[in-house]
Protein backbone atom coordinates (compact mmCIF):
# COMPACT_ATOMS: atom_id res chain seq x y z
CA UNK A 1 0.00 0.00 0.00
CA UNK A 2 1.50 3.81 -0.84
CA UNK A 3 2.40 5.47 2.61
CA UNK A 4 -0.12 8.26 3.95
CA UNK A 5 1.61 11.12 5.75
CA UNK A 6 -0.07 12.46 9.01
CA UNK A 7 1.06 15.68 10.14
CA UNK A 8 1.69 17.29 13.15
CA UNK A 9 2.10 14.04 15.32
CA UNK A 10 2.86 16.42 18.29
CA UNK A 11 -0.39 18.14 18.79
CA UNK A 12 -3.26 16.80 20.44
CA UNK A 13 -5.56 16.42 17.42
CA UNK A 14 -2.53 15.00 15.60
CA UNK A 15 -1.72 12.31 18.63
CA UNK A 16 -4.79 11.05 18.43
CA UNK A 17 -4.59 10.52 15.12
CA UNK A 18 -0.71 8.90 15.44
CA UNK A 19 -2.31 6.50 17.89
CA UNK A 20 -5.52 5.69 15.99
CA UNK A 21 -4.26 5.05 12.68
CA UNK A 22 -1.17 2.72 13.72
CA UNK A 23 -4.66 0.27 14.93
CA UNK A 24 -5.62 0.61 11.18
CA UNK A 25 -2.72 0.10 9.18
CA UNK A 26 0.64 -1.35 9.25
CA UNK A 27 3.05 0.48 10.51
CA UNK A 28 5.14 0.64 7.04
CA UNK A 29 2.64 2.22 5.32
CA UNK A 30 3.04 5.34 7.29
CA UNK A 31 5.23 8.40 8.04
CA UNK A 32 4.80 10.52 10.46
CA UNK A 33 5.72 14.26 10.96
CA UNK A 34 6.09 17.26 13.10
CA UNK A 35 8.06 20.39 13.75
CA UNK A 36 9.37 19.31 17.47
CA UNK A 37 12.18 16.57 16.68
CA UNK A 38 12.00 14.82 20.11
CA UNK A 39 8.20 14.42 19.55
CA UNK A 40 9.19 12.14 16.85
CA UNK A 41 11.29 9.23 19.10
CA UNK A 42 8.54 7.29 20.58
CA UNK A 43 7.23 6.77 17.18
CA UNK A 44 10.44 5.88 15.79
CA UNK A 45 11.15 3.76 18.43
CA UNK A 46 7.74 1.99 17.49
CA UNK A 47 8.61 1.66 13.30
CA UNK A 48 7.27 4.23 12.30
CA UNK A 49 8.92 6.51 9.86
CA UNK A 50 9.33 9.69 11.77
CA UNK A 51 10.10 12.97 9.89
CA UNK A 52 10.96 16.47 10.52
CA UNK A 53 8.96 19.18 9.04
CA UNK A 54 9.17 22.85 8.97
CA UNK A 55 6.26 24.44 7.65
CA UNK A 56 7.75 27.82 7.32
CA UNK A 57 10.40 25.93 4.67
CA UNK A 58 8.66 24.68 1.60
CA UNK A 59 11.70 22.87 0.11
CA UNK A 60 12.23 20.97 3.54
CA UNK A 61 8.61 20.13 3.52
CA UNK A 62 8.97 18.33 0.19
CA UNK A 63 11.79 16.34 1.10
CA UNK A 64 9.61 15.28 4.52
CA UNK A 65 6.66 14.55 2.27
CA UNK A 66 8.63 12.57 -0.45
CA UNK A 67 7.74 9.37 -0.34
CA UNK A 68 3.81 9.65 0.28
CA UNK A 69 0.60 8.84 -1.77
CA UNK A 70 -1.57 10.76 0.60
CA UNK A 71 -1.27 13.51 3.20
CA UNK A 72 -3.33 14.43 6.31
CA UNK A 73 -2.83 18.20 6.73
CA UNK A 74 -4.14 18.88 9.97
CA UNK A 75 -4.81 22.61 10.24
CA UNK A 76 -1.76 24.22 11.81
CA UNK A 77 -2.82 26.42 15.62
CA UNK A 78 -1.65 30.00 13.98
CA UNK A 79 -4.45 32.32 12.93
CA UNK A 80 -4.08 34.59 9.86
CA UNK A 81 -1.68 34.99 7.43
CA UNK A 82 0.85 32.89 9.14
CA UNK A 83 -1.39 29.53 9.04
CA UNK A 84 -1.90 30.80 5.54
CA UNK A 85 1.22 30.97 4.43
CA UNK A 86 1.96 27.52 6.11
CA UNK A 87 -0.64 25.86 4.91
CA UNK A 88 0.60 27.17 1.11
CA UNK A 89 3.85 25.61 1.76
CA UNK A 90 2.52 22.30 2.52
CA UNK A 91 0.25 22.62 -0.38
CA UNK A 92 2.99 23.48 -2.38
CA UNK A 93 5.63 20.62 -0.92
CA UNK A 94 2.71 18.17 -1.41
CA UNK A 95 2.71 18.44 -4.94
CA UNK A 96 6.26 18.95 -5.62
CA UNK A 97 6.32 15.58 -3.69
CA UNK A 98 4.33 13.69 -6.08
CA UNK A 99 1.44 13.31 -3.22
CA UNK A 100 -1.97 12.38 -5.35
CA UNK A 101 -4.51 13.33 -2.30
CA UNK A 102 -4.70 15.59 0.28
CA UNK A 103 -7.69 15.71 3.45
CA UNK A 104 -7.95 18.55 5.07
CA UNK A 105 -9.30 19.42 8.64
CA UNK A 106 -11.20 22.34 7.82
CA UNK A 107 -14.13 23.67 9.58
CA UNK A 108 -18.07 24.04 9.04
CA UNK A 109 -18.59 27.03 7.71
CA UNK A 110 -15.86 26.99 5.09
CA UNK A 111 -18.50 26.41 2.66
CA UNK A 112 -21.05 29.37 3.67
CA UNK A 113 -19.95 32.59 1.09
CA UNK A 114 -21.59 34.61 3.72
CA UNK A 115 -19.48 33.34 6.53
CA UNK A 116 -17.19 36.16 7.88
CA UNK A 117 -15.74 34.00 10.52
CA UNK A 118 -11.84 35.38 11.27
CA UNK A 119 -10.37 31.86 11.57
CA UNK A 120 -12.85 30.40 8.66
CA UNK A 121 -10.92 32.31 6.99
CA UNK A 122 -8.31 30.64 6.87
CA UNK A 123 -10.10 27.24 6.25
CA UNK A 124 -11.39 29.06 3.19
CA UNK A 125 -8.28 30.05 1.51
CA UNK A 126 -6.73 26.80 2.13
CA UNK A 127 -10.07 25.03 0.40
CA UNK A 128 -9.65 26.82 -2.45
CA UNK A 129 -6.05 26.64 -3.17
CA UNK A 130 -6.12 22.78 -2.81
CA UNK A 131 -8.74 23.01 -5.77
CA UNK A 132 -6.42 24.65 -7.72
CA UNK A 133 -3.84 22.03 -7.75
CA UNK A 134 -4.12 18.47 -9.36
CA UNK A 135 -4.55 16.80 -6.00
CA UNK A 136 -7.54 14.57 -5.06
CA UNK A 137 -9.18 15.91 -1.79
CA UNK A 138 -11.13 15.32 1.33
CA UNK A 139 -12.44 18.18 3.26
CA UNK A 140 -13.17 17.37 6.86
CA UNK A 141 -15.46 20.63 7.66
CA UNK A 142 -15.44 20.17 11.97
CA UNK A 143 -17.84 21.21 14.34
CA UNK A 144 -16.87 23.49 16.92
CA UNK A 145 -15.10 21.36 19.62
CA UNK A 146 -17.35 21.02 22.49
CA UNK A 147 -13.98 20.82 24.57
CA UNK A 148 -14.23 24.79 24.25
CA UNK A 149 -17.69 25.56 25.49
CA UNK A 150 -17.00 23.27 28.46
CA UNK A 151 -14.26 25.21 29.16
CA UNK A 152 -15.98 28.16 29.50
CA UNK A 153 -18.34 26.66 31.32
CA UNK A 154 -16.12 25.58 34.18
CA UNK A 155 -14.62 28.56 34.12
CA UNK A 156 -18.19 30.62 34.54
CA UNK A 157 -19.00 27.85 37.47
CA UNK A 158 -15.80 29.14 39.38
CA UNK A 159 -17.31 32.97 38.35
CA UNK A 160 -20.43 33.67 39.39
CA UNK A 161 -22.44 30.71 37.30
CA UNK A 162 -23.05 33.17 34.58
CA UNK A 163 -21.69 32.36 30.76
CA UNK A 164 -22.18 35.21 28.79
CA UNK A 165 -21.12 35.59 25.15
CA UNK A 166 -22.60 36.21 21.74
CA UNK A 167 -24.31 33.44 20.25
CA UNK A 168 -27.96 34.51 21.21
CA UNK A 169 -30.34 31.59 20.55
CA UNK A 170 -27.93 30.22 17.37
CA UNK A 171 -27.68 26.66 17.47
CA UNK A 172 -24.72 24.25 16.84
CA UNK A 173 -23.95 20.67 16.91
CA UNK A 174 -20.83 20.58 19.55
CA UNK A 175 -18.37 17.87 18.67
CA UNK A 176 -15.48 15.92 20.88
CA UNK A 177 -12.26 17.33 19.06
CA UNK A 178 -11.28 13.00 19.50
CA UNK A 179 -14.10 12.80 17.52
CA UNK A 180 -12.70 14.46 14.51
CA UNK A 181 -9.64 13.14 15.14
CA UNK A 182 -10.90 9.63 14.88
CA UNK A 183 -13.06 10.67 11.48
CA UNK A 184 -9.62 12.01 9.80
CA UNK A 185 -7.88 8.62 11.32
CA UNK A 186 -10.75 6.57 9.06
CA UNK A 187 -10.22 9.00 5.98
CA UNK A 188 -6.51 8.50 6.13
CA UNK A 189 -6.91 4.73 6.59
CA UNK A 190 -9.25 4.79 3.68
CA UNK A 191 -12.66 5.50 4.22
CA UNK A 192 -14.57 8.28 2.23
CA UNK A 193 -14.74 9.30 -0.89
CA UNK A 194 -12.36 12.05 -2.82
CA UNK A 195 -13.53 15.05 -4.10
CA UNK A 196 -16.22 15.62 -0.79
CA UNK A 197 -16.56 17.76 2.22
CA UNK A 198 -17.41 16.07 4.84
CA UNK A 199 -19.69 17.47 8.09
CA UNK A 200 -18.08 16.07 11.55
CA UNK A 201 -20.28 16.98 13.81
CA UNK A 202 -22.13 16.28 17.24
CA UNK A 203 -25.26 14.30 17.01
CA UNK A 204 -27.61 17.24 18.24
CA UNK A 205 -28.39 20.39 17.95
CA UNK A 206 -27.58 22.82 20.82
CA UNK A 207 -28.42 26.36 21.75
CA UNK A 208 -26.30 27.81 24.87
CA UNK A 209 -29.64 28.07 27.26
CA UNK A 210 -29.52 24.20 25.98
CA UNK A 211 -26.07 23.63 26.39
CA UNK A 212 -26.03 24.92 29.84
CA UNK A 213 -28.56 23.11 31.36
CA UNK A 214 -27.19 19.52 29.92
CA UNK A 215 -23.65 21.32 31.80
CA UNK A 216 -25.55 22.05 34.98
CA UNK A 217 -27.35 18.70 34.95
CA UNK A 218 -24.56 16.25 34.18
CA UNK A 219 -22.01 18.66 36.55
CA UNK A 220 -24.48 19.48 39.45
CA UNK A 221 -23.05 23.00 38.93
CA UNK A 222 -25.59 25.36 38.03
CA UNK A 223 -24.49 27.76 35.12
CA UNK A 224 -27.40 30.01 32.79
CA UNK A 225 -26.74 31.51 30.03
CA UNK A 226 -26.33 35.09 29.62
CA UNK A 227 -26.63 36.79 25.92
CA UNK A 228 -24.09 39.78 25.04
CA UNK A 229 -23.55 42.12 21.97
CA UNK A 230 -20.43 41.68 19.85
CA UNK A 231 -18.82 44.92 21.12
CA UNK A 232 -19.68 43.22 24.85
CA UNK A 233 -18.00 39.97 23.60
CA UNK A 234 -14.74 41.69 23.10
CA UNK A 235 -14.69 43.93 26.39
CA UNK A 236 -15.04 40.81 27.77
CA UNK A 237 -11.94 39.20 26.18
CA UNK A 238 -9.81 41.91 26.77
CA UNK A 239 -10.69 42.07 30.03
CA UNK A 240 -9.28 38.83 30.45
CA UNK A 241 -6.15 39.46 28.54
CA UNK A 242 -6.77 37.05 25.62
CA UNK A 243 -5.56 39.23 22.66
CA UNK A 244 -7.58 40.44 19.38
CA UNK A 245 -5.54 38.64 16.84
CA UNK A 246 -2.49 36.04 16.97
CA UNK A 247 -0.66 34.07 15.23
CA UNK A 248 0.21 32.16 18.03
CA UNK A 249 0.57 33.48 21.37
CA UNK A 250 -2.31 33.15 23.56
CA UNK A 251 -3.82 34.19 27.03
CA UNK A 252 -1.23 32.99 29.83
CA UNK A 253 -4.54 34.50 31.86
CA UNK A 254 -7.21 33.18 30.20
CA UNK A 255 -6.42 29.32 30.37
CA UNK A 256 -10.12 28.81 29.07
CA UNK A 257 -9.46 30.62 26.19
CA UNK A 258 -6.54 29.52 23.90
CA UNK A 259 -7.31 31.25 20.69
CA UNK A 260 -7.73 35.26 19.48
CA UNK A 261 -10.67 37.00 20.46
CA UNK A 262 -11.65 38.41 16.85
CA UNK A 263 -11.57 34.21 16.28
CA UNK A 264 -14.20 33.37 18.82
CA UNK A 265 -16.15 36.79 18.61
CA UNK A 266 -16.88 36.32 14.60
CA UNK A 267 -17.37 32.59 15.30
CA UNK A 268 -20.21 33.24 17.81
CA UNK A 269 -21.33 35.39 15.45
CA UNK A 270 -22.19 33.04 12.66
CA UNK A 271 -23.66 30.51 15.38
CA UNK A 272 -25.80 33.13 16.04
CA UNK A 273 -26.94 33.66 12.42
CA UNK A 274 -27.47 29.69 11.74
CA UNK A 275 -24.19 29.69 9.63
CA UNK A 276 -22.76 27.07 11.81
CA UNK A 277 -26.03 24.89 12.30
CA UNK A 278 -24.92 21.62 10.10
CA UNK A 279 -25.66 18.41 12.26
CA UNK A 280 -25.13 15.16 10.05
CA UNK A 281 -23.96 11.24 10.49
CA UNK A 282 -20.84 12.04 8.69
CA UNK A 283 -18.75 11.14 11.50
CA UNK A 284 -21.15 7.83 11.97
CA UNK A 285 -20.76 6.42 8.33
CA UNK A 286 -17.10 7.15 8.38
CA UNK A 287 -16.54 5.76 11.67
CA UNK A 288 -19.24 3.19 12.72
CA UNK A 289 -18.97 4.56 15.83
CA UNK A 290 -22.03 7.11 17.54
CA UNK A 291 -20.17 10.27 17.91
CA UNK A 292 -20.41 11.78 21.42
CA UNK A 293 -23.15 13.79 23.23
CA UNK A 294 -22.63 16.86 25.11
CA UNK A 295 -24.12 15.09 27.84
CA UNK A 296 -21.91 12.39 27.89
CA UNK A 297 -18.72 14.93 27.45
CA UNK A 298 -19.76 16.67 30.52
CA UNK A 299 -20.31 13.33 32.81
CA UNK A 300 -16.56 12.64 31.33
CA UNK A 301 -15.87 16.32 31.97
CA UNK A 302 -11.65 15.41 33.12
CA UNK A 303 -11.61 14.09 30.00
CA UNK A 304 -13.12 16.94 28.01
CA UNK A 305 -11.22 20.09 28.61
CA UNK A 306 -9.75 22.09 25.56
CA UNK A 307 -5.89 22.18 27.47
CA UNK A 308 -3.42 23.56 25.96
CA UNK A 309 -3.60 24.81 22.34
CA UNK A 310 -0.07 23.45 20.95
CA UNK A 311 1.80 26.29 18.31
CA UNK A 312 5.36 26.32 17.59
CA UNK A 313 6.56 28.82 15.12
CA UNK A 314 7.26 26.01 12.65
CA UNK A 315 3.78 24.46 12.48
Amino acid sequence: MAKIIITGVDGNFGGYVANSIVQKLPMEDLIFTSPNISSLDKYKMAGVDSRYADFSDATQLTEAFTGGEALLLISMPQVGENRRRMHANAINAAVKAGIKKIIYTSIIGAGDLENCGYEIFDHKFTEALIKTTPLNYVFLRNSQYCEAMVSAFEQSADTGGVLSNNMGIGKVAHVARFDCAEAAACVAAGKGESNIAYYITGPELLNMDEFCAIGSGATGRKVVYNYITDEAMYEYFDAQGVPRETDGVWAESAKAFPFCSKGMVTFGTAIRLGQMSFCTVDFEMLTGKKPLTVREMFEDIDNHRIGVRNASEKE
